[in-house]
């Protein structure tokens, strides 16, 4: 399979006090994914359970653009290697040692 017709959820937004932020991240990184040819889902996350929110995409790929708690702390993190789904970034064991 070409990379570029890999599917990209980009997970933007969250329940954190850093959410305008994160959304912010999450356009600039969906339009720089889209201007390269990639497939990109941008996907706003409103709750804690990430499998309600990206449950049925059939993604190939999960970049996560979320801030703060529950985005940078291993919980996002945690909830994709359980579902299988590959991401950027640390895994949850190193998000969550090293969330201050």
């Amino acid at each position: 399979m070409n990379n570029k017709s890999k599917t990209i959820a980009v997970l933007m937004g969250g329940i954190s006090s850093e959410r305008e932020v994160s959304i912010a991240s999450g356009k600039a990184i969906v339009n720089a994914l889209s201007s390269l040819g990639y497939n990109v889902i941008e996907k706003d996350i409103s709750s804690t359970d990430i499998s309600i929110n990206i449950n049925n995409l059939n993604i190939d790929l999960a970049f996560i653009a979320l801030h703060g708690r529950y985005g940078e702390d291993g919980t996002i993190q945690a909830q994709l290697e359980d579902m299988k789904i590959p991401f950027t970034g640390s895994c949850s064991f190193s998000s969550k040692n090293t969330f201050d």
